[in-house]
Formats: structure tokens, C-alpha cells, sequence
């Protein structure tokens, strides 16, 4: 693996894993149009340790608090919304952890081929925009209750579809249930953490095993991936936070549709 691919890749991922536009698409198409054959598969978990660092530092304070209101929720038996946020994190990761157990591997086997990937992407902009549009604005993020959190978690298993996009399924179904734009992206932001750090703590001994057989390249490859992915990571949450105050959507559900035109069109030349 070349320095400029793990740029590009980090500058991807730290893009798209954040915006609702899937990021194990953008991972699994641009190799495979430019073919990048030497790419490891331990190259996508660094990745992601990159966007899930920037998720952490962005949010510590929110971490932080979410931690001292479960004490005080569990020990102390206060009830906060901190506290009660943490329970409905943990309840929520849980069918995600589930649906990767069980059909993560199936679903890499038979169904990431280009062609789902650019249906996913164009049929999913789709439901996102029109839901978007439809869906009014009632519950900001301090009001989620157990049940909307629970659902938006719940939809992270079709999210291991290719093209699906996590941030894109568990938004559109915050949107559906009447959750501010704002505040469905910020939840899908701090539920991707336990997902994708589960993810990287699975894969961990694949990273170690790349890294103590890699060369001096490959190691440096691999840690300026995670560097900018981290840092563009940072840069798209608040962007994408202060957008939404005012903006929709529209925008990257219409992106979906132009990149799976793309991806058709590479189909048909190769």
C-alpha cells in the first residue's frame, strides 16, 4: 500500500463514515474502480479507529457526562438525562452487535458486488430525501425518549448492506420518527462509537498482525490514515452540526444518486 492511497482513503473515510452517503461503499468502490488490489483488509479498521478518535474528542464532554450520569443513575439511584441517555446508547448498540455477528460475513460474501452498492446508494437517497421532506421536527436531542433511540439503533443491522450507509439508515429513521435533523446526527454520531469500537477491538489482532509484518511504508501508511481521517473526521461533525441547523439533507441524498450513476457507468466501461 502507497502513501497517496491511504491519504485519499483517510480523507474518504473521514468524509463519508460521518455523512449520511456510506462510507463501506466509498472504501469498496474507489479501490476497485483505480484497482487498488493492495489495499489489506486491517487498512479499513485503522480507518476507522480514525473517525472514531475524532468522535470521541469532539463529543468528550458528552462522553464525560454520559459516564457521571450512569453513576449517579445506577449508584446514587438519581435519575438525569445523562444517565438515562447511557442506558438508551447501550440498549441500542445491542442489536447492531447482534446483526454483525450474525450477518456481517454473509452479507460481504454475496451481496458487495458494484451493482448493489450503486442501487443501495441511489434507492436509499431516495427514502432519505423524501423522508426528510415529509417528516416534521418535534423532539431535539435532550427529549429522545427510550423507544426512538431504540428503533434508530435497531436499524443499524441493514446498515452492513453495502451502500446502505449507517449514518444514512439510523438518520432517516431518527427523521421518521419526528427527531430535528440536529439532533438525529448527533445521536447517530455518539451511537457509532461502541459499534466501531467494538469493530475495531474484533479486528484488533488482524491490525497487529498487518503492522508487525508490514514495511517501513506500510506502517506509515497505515498511521497517516488513521492521522487524517481523525482530523477530517473532526472537520465533517461540525460541519455537518452547524448545517443542519438550517439545512437538509437534500443535498447528500442527490450525491447518492450521482455516485451510484458513477459506479453503473464504471460497471458498464470495465
Amino acid at each position: 500500500m502507497q502513501i497517496y492511497q491511504a491519504i485519499i482513503l483517510g480523507i474518504i473515510q473521514g468524509l463519508t463514515e460521518l455523512l449520511p452517503v456510506s462510507s463501506s461503499a466509498h472504501l469498496f468502490i474507489i479501490p476497485w474502480m483505480f484497482n487498488w488490489s493492495n489495499i489489506p483488509d486491517s487498512f479499513d479498521v485503522a480507518l476507522h479507529f480514525g473517525t472514531l478518535l475524532a468522535i470521541g474528542i469532539f463529543f468528550f464532554k458528552d462522553w464525560i457526562a454520559l459516564l457521571q450520569g450512569g453513576y449517579k443513575l445506577v449508584v446514587k439511584k438519581e435519575k438525569n438525562f445523562e444517565g438515562n441517555m447511557l442506558i438508551y446508547l447501550i440498549l441500542a448498540t445491542m442489536p447492531g452487535v447482534i446483526g454483525a455477528l450474525l450477518f456481517k460475513d454473509i452479507i460481504d460474501t454475496y451481496l458487495k458486488t458494484p451493482l448493489i452498492v450503486a442501487i443501495c446508494l441511489m434507492i436509499m437517497g431516495v427514502i432519505l430525501y423524501i423522508v426528510d421532506k415529509k417528516c416534521k421536527s418535534t423532539t431535539t436531542y435532550e427529549n429522545l425518549t427510550l423507544k426512538q433511540t431504540f428503533l434508530i439503533g435497531a436499524s443499524q443491522v441493514l446498515a452492513f448492506i453495502p451502500g446502505v450507509s449507517r449514518s444514512r439508515i439510523t438518520m432517516t429513521v431518527g427523521r421518521t420518527l419526528g427527531v430535528t435533523r440536529e439532533a438525529t446526527a448527533k445521536y447517530s454520531f455518539m451511537l457509532s462509537a461502541p459499534i466501531v469500537l467494538g469493530a475495531t477491538i474484533f479486528d484488533l489482532k488482524d491490525f497487529i498482525g498487518f503492522l508487525t509484518t508490514a514495511d517501513t511504508t506500510g506502517i506509515i501508511a497505515f498511521i497517516l490514515g488513521i492521522v487524517v481521517s481523525f482530523v477530517v473526521g473532526i472537520l465533517v461533525i461540525k460541519f455537518l452540526l452547524e448545517y443542519l441547523k438550517k439545512g437538509s439533507f437534500k443535498i447528500f441524498s442527490i450525491y447518492r444518486i450521482i455516485f451510484g450513476l458513477i459506479i453503473i457507468a464504471a460497471i458498464i466501461i470495465k
